[in-house]
């Protein structure tokens, strides 16, 4: 029923937002802005439309005759990626090694061309102050199974094996609640690495902007499993807002991303999780300072969603990530450590225990020929529980993501970026994912040492920004 429910929702949605489209063409002209040279990630215009004078524009500046600058944005947009893979080798089916990844249980050697992820949104200016947005995603996995009736995580594969959008977006921003500062309510991207709002008081250079190749993978945040989007509410703000080279977000949600989950779901239904981020520009902007946390509490001793056997339960994040960027080259590091409060209980003792993770992110990309070939690589190293004994076998508590104590990940990729025209890319690369076991050999669950490796040629356009 859920499937079918977002099915039908994405289908309406779609058709209202092409019919959206075409009626605001004929009321607002727009030029899209300049994409940067090698910005794969969710980069939104903040070019203002053209100096067209339309119907619309007119009649608010009748309204406020001291306002002649401003042109309300009505945009339709979107972009792909997606790659023809070859899978040269993966775990085998029964291996629990690599739950994160887009291949996780694909045989290996199989090959297919595959969409990764197909963006379409709608973003309208109500008035100069009233900004709405909305966003149909669809996301499917290499993994052909059926979400519900497999282990796919967050793959957008239907009952009837057909792709479905959802809803990933749908807000209402209000500019500058105070000078710098706008309130944002609704859907929206949390601060976590994806927020990136050119135009308004948002941050423009979170971790996923700045490593700008999301088409070829995640930030090592969202690659396990850390809210990209959220219900909620937030501030979004600017310290020096002529400049604003500096700024926070503060946001506050329910921790279901796009999920109707029921009332009485023991981690959504009576906590709320709390998200901060500060950030800096320093040095004529070359070098990017950004921290960032969040806590959500999800069962405690008393009250509702209580845990007896287990004890009260929380996670919570501390990141820092840090880039310089020249004319020529962008390096940058992203680490983080987690703390899973009572994640994942001890079968020999019985007891639950917390879990802490560890990982960290080192990426370089630049150009080779301006504007035309680029390239790009990264290493990440991920340890999920730090304080696991490999001696003891673990049941997992905690639902967060697809979360497994026992599986350390180093991950690799490079590759070229070939941009024939604007907003266009081809980019062959190599994406390899090593696993080794944290338990011991002679441990109950314990898989040896094995690999994902594909060979793939990524596709990725953008239209509409």
């Amino acid at each position: 029923m859920k499937r079918m429910f977002t099915k039908i929702t994405g289908s309406l949605l779609l058709s209202a937002l092409l019919l959206a489209g075409f009626n605001s063409t004929a009321q607002t002209t727009t030029t899209p802005a300049p994409a940067n040279t090698f910005a794969n990630a969710d980069v939104k215009s903040d070019k203002k439309p053209d100096a067209t004078v339309t119907t619309e524009a007119k009649s608010v500046k009748k309204d406020d005759p001291a306002d002649t600058s401003w042109k309300p944005q009505r945009r339709l947009w979107g972009y792909t990626f997606g790659d023809f893979y070859y899978d040269a080798h993966s775990p085998a089916l029964t291996s629990t090694q690599g739950k994160e990844n887009n291949y996780y249980q694909t045989p290996g050697n199989r090959n297919a061309f595959q969409f990764r992820r197909i963006y379409l949104g709608y973003d309208y200016d109500i008035t100069k102050k009233f900004k709405a947005e909305v966003l149909l995603s669809s996301e499917p996995t290499a993994n052909t199974g059926v979400v519900g009736t497999s282990t796919v995580q967050n793959g957008d594969n239907l009952a009837d094996n057909k792709m479905g959008f959802f809803i990933k977006n749908f807000n209402l921003r209000a500019r500058d609640v105070w000078n710098g500062t706008d309130f944002v309510i609704g859907e929206m991207s949390t601060p976590g690495f994806a927020l990136n709002e050119p135009g308004t008081n948002a941050p423009t250079s979170l971790s996923e902007a700045t490593w700008s190749y999301r088409s070829i993978e995640r930030t090592i945040t969202d690659f396990h499993k850390n809210n990209s989007y959220d219900v909620g509410a937030s501030l979004q703000g600017t310290f020096d807002p002529k400049t604003k080279n500096f700024g926070y977000v503060v946001m506050v949600g329910n921790n279901s991303t796009s999920s109707l989950l029921s009332a009485a779901n023991a981690n959504t239904g009576f906590y709320k999780m709390v998200y901060g981020d500060i950030w800096g520009k320093f040095f004529n902007q070359h070098l990017y300072i950004d921290i960032y946390a969040d806590y959500l509490k999800t069962a405690g001793n008393s009250g509702p969603a209580v845990t007896p056997t287990i004890g009260p339960q929380s996670h919570n994040m501390w990141k820092g990530f840090v880039s310089y960027t020249t004319s020529v080259i962008t390096l940058g590091v992203e680490a983080y450590t987690q703390k899973l409060a009572n994640g994942v209980t001890n079968k020999t003792t019985g007891s639950g225990e917390d879990a802490t993770v560890n990982a960290i992110s080192f990426w370089v990309r630049g150009s080779i020929v301006k504007s035309k070939l680029g390239y790009f690589a990264r290493y990440d190293s991920y340890n999920p529980d730090t304080k696991l004994n490999a001696a003891d076998p673990y049941a997992v508590n905690t639902n967060y993501g697809s979360y497994d104590p026992t599986v350390k990940e180093k991950f690799y990729t490079f590759g070229l970026d070939f941009t024939p025209a604007k907003n266009i890319h081809f980019m062959p690369n190599v994406w390899l994912v090593d696993y080794n076991d944290n338990l011991a050999s002679t441990t109950t669950g314990y898989f040896g040492p094995d690999h994902t490796l594909v060979y793939r040629m990524t596709f990725f356009y953008t239209f509409g920004k």
